[in-house]
């Protein structure tokens, strides 16, 4: 093995890391804002609401990411006067793309967990006379969110191994970094195996931070 391919390509790599932390950490920002309602609607009683919902889940959990992401970049290319030039960025394609994607499996993990709450958490919030609305703001959301933690913990670590299609796009994340290193020195096993390393950095950093909000937030369901 060549070190030296590691060494002299390391501020690369270490930019393409950044690129991926970003690009992941923004998606995760946006989707939970896109997910909440998502879930709210997927339990409504009223199918005028709960299909769309649905239907919105099952496409994006039904297809493939990458896919989803040349639809996108090449797909909306046509309509480039219509709907704007930010299009024309790999960059907010690629943000489009995981947004969407990782907001419907989200919205079903917090569905899942909205409706796993104990009848008698939401029977108390009654009769202290909440209204609907009080009972999902003060009790129902936080207690799921706070139940969702072990399963969407999962979900960024599969948003994070996912987000490396970007680097097909021209992306230079990590993985466009490896493609690039490899390109330039014909070492596959040193490209890679240097990108490997960084998901796994970046994955280390997301499972401490998950692990120490579950022993924070679910403390009380262990007493």
């Amino acid at each position: 093995m060549d070190m030296t391919v590691i060494t002299d390509n390391l501020p690369l790599y270490l930019q393409g890391m950044w690129t991926t932390a970003w690009l992941v950490g923004a998606s995760l920002l946006l989707e939970i804002v896109c997910a909440i309602p998502l879930a709210l609607l997927r339990n409504s009683t009223r199918p005028i609401l709960r299909w769309p919902s649905w239907a919105y889940i099952y496409y994006f959990r039904g297809t493939p990411l990458l896919i989803q992401l040349y639809l996108i970049y090449y797909g909306l290319n046509q309509f480039i006067t219509v709907v704007g030039t930010w299009w024309e960025n790999a960059w907010f394609c690629a943000l489009v793309s995981f947004v969407l994607n990782t907001a419907a499996y989200t919205a079903e993990i917090i569905r899942g967990a909205i409706n796993g709450l104990p009848s008698g958490e939401i029977e108390a919030g009654r009769a202290f006379g909440m209204s609907t609305m009080k009972i999902y703001q003060r009790i129902i959301l936080p207690g799921a969110m706070r139940r969702a933690l072990p399963a969407y913990s999962n979900e960024v670590i599969f948003m994070l191994h996912g987000s490396a299609v970007a680097g097909i796009i021209t992306i230079m994340d990590l993985t466009g970094a490896a493609r690039l290193v490899n390109a330039r020195y014909y070492a596959p096993f040193e490209a890679f195996l240097t990108a490997r390393i960084g998901y796994m950095c970046l994955s280390l950093l997301l499972i401490g931070g998950f692990k120490w909000a579950e022993k924070k937030y679910l403390a009380y369901l262990h007493v």
